[in-house]
């Protein structure tokens, strides 16, 4: 018999969020949310498989195992709006932490179910709410860390304002928010891609210091997107939501571009992956240069840490002002 999931913080009453400025107006575009509220087990399984089966595919999914590792929170409730299939939801939380997974689709939250790696040892069984991130029906203040991968913000489109305020609503005084946006269409090393596979092997077996000046000296490339409507999301750079976050009081603590050395060279990256220092020191290297602000620009994939200051002495967390939450400002 599967385990319970702990008690969930629902809350029952009505939820409403003005939309923030990244946003525009407050209404979610229907074709978007029709998209996730009807999926079904064949899209499901799709998604599933986007982070497995090829070294470029493992490249993906390790930087972000990273960087929830680099983020873990011990203790409290660790909240996963659009969690999808679950790929990545055993890592939201840490030791202690009780994880409740938000998402519009049933069959999503159905495969999160199936694969929760299951034994004592292992993360606490979670809740799951089927629900709507604009309109979450969950208590505000109630996570310790709450966490957006999979560019929920950008697939909110015209109600993105709406969604950013209705998630952070939820965060808890010294909580950690964990979002993932896209910026643009990617890039790659011109130094790395222009050598043959084998030789971008045997350079990244040296040090990670003896490789990245040479990188950083050639430059990077961007990828390029001809149609980059196609996806059906808008895009977030970090000059757009950095400023949105640090308005609403949060620290923004790391930002770091996904997979800007070798973008999407198959063929280097596997020769990478079969030499395991090379991999090694290619995700190391990864995540040094995707730290710099000048690859946030055309991230395919951006990774932000942010952290909402603790309730001061005597504080009263509902008011902002005495958080040292300062209050939105307008924007004209």
């Amino acid at each position: 018999m599967a385990p319970r999931p702990p008690r969930t913080p629902v809350h029952r009453g009505p939820r409403h969020s003005p939309a923030g400025p990244i946003g525009g107006d407050a209404t979610a575009p229907e074709g978007s949310r029709e998209r996730f509220l009807d999926l079904d087990r064949y899209r499901v399984e799709r998604e599933w498989q986007r982070y497995q089966g090829t070294p470029q595919r493992d490249l993906f999914r390790t930087l972000r195992e990273r960087f929830l590792r680099r983020h873990a929170v011990n203790g409290g409730w660790a909240i996963e709006i659009g969690p999808g299939p679950g790929r990545f939801s055993p890592l939201i939380g840490g030791a202690g932490s009780r994880r409740l997974l938000l998402d519009l689709s049933l069959e999503m939250l159905r495969k999160a179910r199936e694969v929760w790696p299951k034994g004592p040892d292992l993360p606490v069984f979670p809740g799951f709410v089927r629900g709507d991130g604009t309109h979450p029906p969950i208590r505000p203040g109630t996570a310790r860390q709450l966490v957006a991968l999979g560019n929920p913000l950008g697939f909110s489109g015209d109600a993105a304002g709406q969604f950013l305020e209705a998630a952070l609503d939820l965060l808890a005084p010294g909580g950690t928010f964990l979002v993932e946006t896209v910026a643009g269409g990617g890039e790659r090393s011109r130094y790395l891609s222009r050598l043959p596979p084998k030789a971008v092997q045997r350079l990244l077996v040296a040090p990670v210091m003896a490789v990245r000046p040479r990188v950083e000296r050639e430059g990077f490339a961007p990828l390029g997107d001809p149609d980059p409507d196609r996806h059906g999301f808008r895009r977030f750079g970090a000059s757009e939501l950095l400023p949105a976050l640090e308005e609403r009081g949060l620290e923004v603590t790391e930002v770091v571009a996904v997979a800007s050395m070798l973008g999407s060279e198959q063929e280097r990256i596997a020769a990478v992956r079969s030499e395991p220092a090379a991999w090694s020191h290619l995700l190391e290297l990864e995540e040094i240069v995707g730290r710099a602000p000048a690859r946030h620009r055309v991230a395919a994939a951006l990774l932000v840490a942010a952290r909402r200051p603790p309730v001061q002495p005597g504080a009263d967390f509902r008011d902002g002002t005495k958080t040292g939450v300062p209050p939105r400002r307008a924007h004209g």
